[in-house]
């Protein structure tokens, strides 16, 4: 035997460190798994639907309440003559006939109104990214839209597609230069963006009042009507479905489709979205690693003020074709941009599902398609505005959710029997 030999039992066997001990008590997680709290905070990063779902169904359910409490309708009913009314039924192949063809044009009513919710929904969410909460996208949908209709009225002598063009460039153009000026004052005095662009949704609201109310530079003369006048034949966007006289769907559609991309690849493939993202997360680290935040701030604002100015130019070329005093005052885009992008938690697939329930709900609530005799459209209106309040309401509810379930799971494991120790009598 050699010398490096040595029997079982030897000296080099009693050497040995001893087998660990199994724990006397069993790890909760290899039996439970994951916590449903700890699925929900990955859902969360992982920018998962189930909080935008459970947020939707609550503001749903608390809207049913009040119909029920407020006017004794049957809630069901009310959200299923609503449905009927949003067009989508289009989608079920079971679905033919004269339902068929009404609903087709129920769609495009809904999807007309998808396309400025998916920009001013962008308009919020970019800013937000940046660490802004961007509450003028309505003055900037206005400003769009008062360039918009201005460069469709003049030059009717150019080529359809350099006049759309130039008309949607420019609106595009004149949003994000409103939006701009508080970026500006943020990146310089130090102005909250919230105040500035609120009182700038008040300047172009009454700007755009005179120009086109009585007497303005925007009223055709000798006309009694406070209102431009229609935009010229070239400047119309083209209708892909339906029928451009009971205003079909146009190619807007597919722009805001594009900006939903651009503005994903924007944040999460350029350098320039690195920097706005770095300073929403930590503006002193990004300032520190280098990067210039003044110079976020107006870059993200102005960005934002041309997703809202692209709006304003989509529904002016797209179907309204004039702007009147009625919708400069009346007009709420903007503002259900805010719920859009709270709801789609700032992401792009998020916001076109939103954008697509907000939609639904103004479209399916007008009096054009609800059935008065199921529900009042005047009162569903309202209905509609209840919901948008209650989802920037319950638009924490994801830390309600994990907070609930992190209680539960604590209460469980408290509620159980002690396990006995291993060798104990």
């Amino acid at each position: 035997m050699s010398d490096r030999e040595v029997p079982p039992g030897g000296d080099e066997a009693a050497q040995e460190p001893p087998a660990p001990q199994e724990p006397s008590e069993p790890s909760a997680a290899p039996e439970f798994g994951p916590s449903v709290a700890a699925r929900l905070a990955f859902y969360q990063r992982a920018g998962g639907i189930v909080t935008p779902v459970i947020t939707a169904l609550i503001a749903f359910a608390v809207g049913g309440l009040v119909v029920l409490a407020t006017t004794g309708k049957n809630p069901l009913g009310t959200y299923s003559a609503i449905f009927t009314g949003t067009g989508l039924k289009w989608l079920f192949p079971w679905v033919t006939g004269v339902e068929r063809a009404q609903s087709a044009l129920y769609l495009q009513q809904t999807l007309l109104l998808t396309v400025p919710l998916i920009l001013t929904g962008l308009a919020v969410a970019f800013a937000f990214r940046c660490g802004l909460f961007n509450i003028g996208g309505q003055g900037q949908y206005l400003v769009g839209s008062i360039v918009a209709v201005q460069v469709g009225i003049w030059f009717a002598s150019m080529p359809k597609p350099a006049h759309i063009f130039l008309a949607v460039a420019l609106a595009a153009l004149a949003g994000a230069a409103w939006a701009g000026i508080a970026g500006i004052l943020r990146a310089t005095v130090g102005a909250h963006e919230v105040i500035t662009t609120i009182m700038l949704n008040w300047i172009a609201l009454w700007v755009g009042s005179y120009l086109v109310g009585f007497g303005g530079p925007l009223q055709p003369h000798g006309s009694s009507i406070p209102a431009s006048a229609d935009v010229a034949p070239s400047a119309k966007l083209p209708v892909f479905w339906g029928d451009p006289v009971l205003q079909g769907l146009h190619i807007g559609f597919f722009i805001a489709l594009g900006a939903l991309v651009v503005f994903w690849v924007v944040l999460n493939r350029t350098t320039l979205g690195y920097e706005v993202r770095a300073v929403g997360f930590n503006a002193e680290a990004a300032r520190y690693g280098g990067i210039s935040v003044p110079r976020s701030y107006f870059t993200a604002m102005a960005i934002s003020g041309g997703f809202a100015g692209l709006a304003g130019a989509m529904d002016l070329l797209g179907w309204e074709f004039h702007l009147d005093l009625t919708v400069v005052q009346s007009s709420q885009i903007g503002f259900f941009g805010i719920a859009v992008a709270l709801l789609g938690r700032n992401s792009s697939i998020g916001i076109a599902l939103s954008a697509l329930l907000f939609g639904a709900l103004l479209n399916g609530t007008s009096t054009r398609t609800l059935d008065p005799s199921v529900f009042q459209p005047e009162l569903a209106g309202n209905l509609t505005r209840l919901i948008q309040g209650l989802v920037v309401l319950f638009v924490g509810a994801d830390l309600l959710v994990v907070y609930i379930w992190q209680a539960r799971r604590k209460l469980r494991l408290g509620a159980r029997p002690a396990q006995p120790q291993k060798g104990s009598a």
